[in-house]
């Protein structure tokens, strides 16, 4: 049966100050409404909870055993209302984010300022992590959203497309291909290439790309991190292959970044979320700080 809150919170109030009208003042209710309640209430239980005279109220049989147990269960539910308002409120003061370490490291920074100016007292937790481990972090809840490279879509995630960045090759300031304001993917076969491993989202989206043509690139190595490719090209291993954002702030004295075409290939970041969970209102603040941060300066072309 439907449990009758109100009507339990009006008992407990009579039986406490016994008196109807001291037990109405005390909830601020008329005695009308406090009367209808426990009628209500009695017709449910189909038992009579009070005896009520000219001179006094009191509780028959059936409302003394009922009292108890009536203020057991209401203080159980008052701290069970507590205990999710203070999960609120320590909620509204802890955020956790995921996202690829690129962003962390080229554009949280500002974003991060421009959000302590706004809301000085949250604590801000921060997860860099492939875009594997970021869509495992927002569906299992550890961080409130993720910024993430758009790949498959999975149904537990909702996914908002931001920005789309175009791939790179990248590759020493002395090396031959940095002369050129661009290069082909033909002129690349029998360069040594380093590529990612296949757990990165940017190595699927170059594989389904380029195909058979894949097969002709010489890919001498291997790694697990965007950042490792980067910095092996950047010291003259090898050439790589990533989004313009891993070397955006990087000096371009040591290291050049050229644009790919034929075909040209771009890499698709978004915003991702839990599917029906809304964003709490500080996350909500941090989503559009990084999104309007992405739009200013993270190139689409």
């Amino acid at each position: 049966m439907r449990i009758d809150f109100l009507g339990l919170q009006a008992f407990i109030s009579i039986a406490e100050r016994g008196s109807f009208q001291r037990g109405a003042a005390h909830l601020n209710l008329s005695q009308t409404a406090i009367s209808h309640r426990m009628k209500k209430l009695e017709d449910e239980l189909g038992v009579k909870l009070f005896t009520r005279t000219t001179r006094e109220v009191t509780l028959t049989r059936a409302g003394l055993d009922l009292l108890p147990k009536a203020k057991k269960a209401l203080r159980e539910l008052e701290g069970s209302f507590d205990e999710l308002r203070q999960q609120g409120i320590k909620r509204q003061e802890r955020l956790a984010i995921a996202c690829l370490p690129a962003f962390a490291i080229y554009h949280l920074p500002k974003v991060l300022s421009r959000f302590h100016t706004l809301h000085p007292k949250v604590e801000v937790r921060i997860f860099e992590s492939p875009s594997s481990d970021v869509a495992g972090q927002v569906q299992s809840g550890e961080a409130e959203f993720g910024l993430s490279v758009i790949a498959t879509s999975q149904w537990d995630l909702d996914i908002e497309p931001i920005v789309s960045v175009p791939f790179v090759l990248v590759c020493p300031a002395h090396h031959p291909l940095a002369r050129q304001r661009s290069v082909r993917w033909s002129e690349l076969d029998g360069t040594p290439l380093i590529r990612v491993s296949k757990h990165a989202a940017i190595r699927t989206i170059i594989d389904d790309a380029l195909g058979a043509r894949n097969m002709r690139l010489n890919w001498i190595y291997e790694v697990q991190r965007v950042e490792t490719a980067v910095s092996l090209a950047e010291t003259g291993v090898a050439s790589t292959i990533v989004p313009k954002i891993n070397v955006d702030l990087l000096d371009a004295t040591t290291i050049a970044a050229r644009p790919i075409r034929n075909p040209k290939l771009a890499c698709p970041f978004g915003i991702v979320t839990k599917r029906g969970v809304p964003l709490s209102p500080v996350a909500e603040t941090m989503r559009d700080l990084l999104v309007e941060q992405m739009h200013r300066r993270i190139p689409s072309k």
